[in-house]
């Protein structure tokens, strides 16, 4: 059955953060204000991250963040004014926090990584990323030389080690995460409220998933380097996300959570339906638009029913890494299969 391409809206995204506000008592498309310190962390504060200890002599005071995904956590945990510098833009804002986050001096090109130079320009007291491959010598700076320099790090969770699968990889990571950075910055109280609204946006989106007989197949797609394609694999959100809509995603073997695929795999594993990461940094084929029109011009591809049939979901690709939008993928994408049906 031909059906419509399913393209996340503002409207949708909207409605999600309108039920997180029912939960919580306030809407999160009101602006958070900077809270002060409840009081409640007790400094020195050391805590492991991805296996190191790090050691926190008060709260921060001028943040770095790593790319764009991160910054917006800060925002949304009320301390963005703290945020000095960030990098690694590669969508747009979402309109709710964009007047905070356009406050916010960018210290890379668009869809680059922040270099060490530029970093210690700006002077910053605690570094967060959402990206290993960010804590390098040849990025930002690894962790251990950062930390040499009196500058605490933290690296979420989900990628300790580069595109490796994560065990436990779900929103329960995600939560503590807002948890530990609000008790680095002493705003414990926000963290929990944030993780609350963000939970009942993805339970009031899972009571409207229609029920099938047989798992829709879906593949994943974020980008394509020199022409091979990368896919969701397990040990991340999106295998997280199909868990819990029920769906499979047909790369759930692969050996980590981004995998370089093949468009004859593709073809062979033959997904229902496809999911689009749109990305805005520029990169060959990061738009969704774009995305399409590799798929209906391939000759392997384009016979693909999903292709055929126009079977797509369309989700922002900062969606499908660990953030705040994250869970708003969930909402977006039980809508995107109910209309596909």
């Amino acid at each position: 059955m031909k059906t419509k391409i399913s393209i996340i809206t503002a409207a949708v995204v909207a409605a999600a953060v309108g039920l997180a506000g029912c939960a919580g008592g306030a809407s999160d498309a009101e602006t958070p204000e900077t809270p002060t310190g409840a009081g409640t962390t007790a400094y020195p504060l050391t805590m492991k991250n991805c296996g190191i200890d790090v050691t926190f002599e008060a709260a921060p005071e001028r943040v770095v963040t790593l790319n764009q995904t991160a910054a917006e956590i800060l925002i949304h945990l009320g301390v963005g004014d703290r945020i000095v510098g960030s990098g690694y833009e590669i969508d747009k804002t979402p309109d709710e926090i964009a007047e905070q986050y356009e406050k916010i001096p960018i210290l890379s090109a668009h869809g680059q990584e922040i270099k060490h130079e530029k970093l210690l320009e700006a002077q910053p007291d605690f570094v967060y990323g959402s990206f290993a491959s960010m804590f390098t010598p040849a990025q930002s700076g690894d962790r251990a030389q950062l930390h040499s320099l009196g500058v605490p790090t933290y690296l979420t969770e989900f990628d300790c080690s580069y595109h490796e699968s994560v065990a436990g990889a779900d929103f329960t990571l995600m939560y503590e995460e807002y948890r530990r950075l609000a008790e680095i910055f002493d705003v414990s109280a926000v963290g929990e409220k944030l993780a609350t609204e963000q939970q009942a946006v993805v339970d009031t989106a899972l009571e409207a998933v229609e029920k099938r007989d047989t798992p829709l197949k879906v593949m994943w797609f974020y980008s394509t380097y020199a022409g091979t394609p990368w896919a969701a694999g397990p040990g991340g959100l999106p295998q997280h996300i199909s868990d819990l809509v029920g769906i499979e995603n047909i790369f759930a073997d692969a050996s980590t959570k981004w995998a370089e695929v093949s468009w004859d795999e593709v073809a062979a594993r033959n997904p229902d339906v496809i999911i689009l990461a749109d990305l805005s940094r520029g990169e060959p084929n990061d738009t969704a638009p774009e995305k399409i029109d590799l798929l209906k011009k391939d000759p392997l591809t384009s016979k693909l029913d999903a292709v055929v049939n126009d079977r797509f979901v369309t989700i922002p690709g900062a969606h499908m890494d660990p953030g705040y939008g994250s869970v708003f993928t969930v909402p977006a994408l039980v809508e995107g299969l109910n209309e596909i049906g």
